[in-house]
């Protein structure tokens, strides 16, 4: 499985890609995606968890976001298409560039490529949950075409921004 727009590539995590993970972790990444910094270990067991999920056609797709001319890992994103808390229908997508990739806009097009991915899996909703401190992730999601829902007091007490994106139509990526 390979999706790409030509800039932005995105392929399943492997566990090939646990060194450029840990080389590429900063706080910012756990201060809004991974909640503490990641070890060997636990990103060796996430990623056989995400494959995992893929070979099982599980309710988690995790993809590596690759770019420039050999195709390096600039960080991850994924997309839970069944989710506490989200209506039937509605996928979570998250993801995170590592610092030297960030501000080039690879992010905003690895959301639309996992948005027309999502659509062809029955998603026809996209979600993003962003902390509202997190005014870059808030940014990318509105230059994904997503706009902002409600704020939500999730169950473990952290507050976040909600943002949508009607994902019907959207044609599957190449």
């Amino acid at each position: 499985m390979e999706l790409s727009d030509g800039v932005v590539t995105l392929s399943p995590l492997t566990l090939e890609d646990v060194d450029a993970h840990l080389a590429g972790e900063d706080d910012l990444l756990v201060r809004w995606l991974n909640g503490e910094p990641s070890t060997r270990a636990s990103t060796e067991e996430y990623v056989r968890h995400c494959q995992d999920q893929w070979a099982d056609k599980g309710t988690l797709r995790a993809f590596g976001v690759r770019a420039g001319d050999g195709l390096t890992l600039a960080g991850t994103i994924d997309v839970r298409l069944t989710l506490p808390g989200l209506a039937p229908g509605a996928a979570n997508i998250a993801y995170g560039l590592y610092p030297a990739w960030r501000g080039r806009g690879l992010a905003t097009r690895a959301v639309d490529l996992v948005c027309r991915y999502t659509a062809t899996e029955g998603a026809r909703v996209g979600v993003i949950r962003v902390d509202p401190a997190n005014a870059a992730s808030e940014a990318v999601a509105r230059r994904a075409g997503f706009t902002y829902m409600k704020q939500v007091r999730e169950t473990d007490g952290t507050c976040h921004n909600w943002y949508v994106r009607d994902l019907k139509g959207l044609a599957a990526p190449r």
